[in-house]
């Protein structure tokens, strides 16, 4: 009976520092993917303009996106590849369409191949950084202003920049705002319906 007593406390530990290894994987495994740079993931802020340009290097920088089936939008780059210097600042435009029948909120996660020239990826300013709402039918266009930094590795010369659009969940109605909303009548503004 001791014996069997033993042998549950041993599972019960094994147990417990399974579950909390498995919490512990996953900012484990983003401090690794930033000290590695092996994940792609770009920054989440605007980087400062670059300083100067090495005109002896050029890089060709690809532009892809995917769009979920279940998304009615239609995303992409206006020209698929750019050719630039390291530290030369470039504008390159995206476009969106909402071609649901209701108005939708998106958001634009990048990634960059290979993930070791993710770091060397600098956004100036980018869609990406904001949540992007369009009304039925509505199109937009969505600029990316960006530089190759010149500390990127001499044995890379080709980039791929990848956007995927991901749908935002509705907000919910505040109601405090909507009771704020309502007429003199005590009906509510057609803006304000629940």
């Amino acid at each position: 009976m001791v014996g069997h007593r033993r042998l549950v406390l041993r599972l019960l530990l094994v147990v417990v520092a399974m579950f909390g290894f498995g919490f512990a994987l996953v900012p484990l495994y983003d401090v690794f993917c930033q000290v590695t740079g092996i994940n792609g993931k770009t920054a989440k802020q605007a980087s400062e303009a670059s300083l100067g340009v090495d005109q002896q290097r050029s890089i060709t920088v690809e532009f892809i996106s995917y769009v979920p089936r279940a998304l009615n939008w239609q995303f992409g780059p206006q020209q698929s590849h750019v050719t630039v210097h390291p530290g030369e600042t470039l504008k390159v435009n995206f476009s969106a369409s909402n071609l649901s029948g209701q108005r939708g909120t998106v958001q634009a996660v990048p990634s960059v191949s290979p993930g070791l020239a993710a770091n060397h990826l600098q956004k100036v300013s980018c869609f990406c950084f904001e949540q992007q709402t369009l009304d039925p039918g509505q199109q937009q266009e969505m600029p990316l202003l960006f530089y190759v930094d010149p500390a990127l590795p001499k044995d890379i010369t080709t980039l791929t920049l990848a956007y995927t659009l991901f749908a935002v969940e509705e907000q919910p109605v505040d109601k405090n705002t909507a009771t704020a909303q309502l007429s003199a009548n005590g009906e509510l503004s057609n803006d304000a319906a629940l």
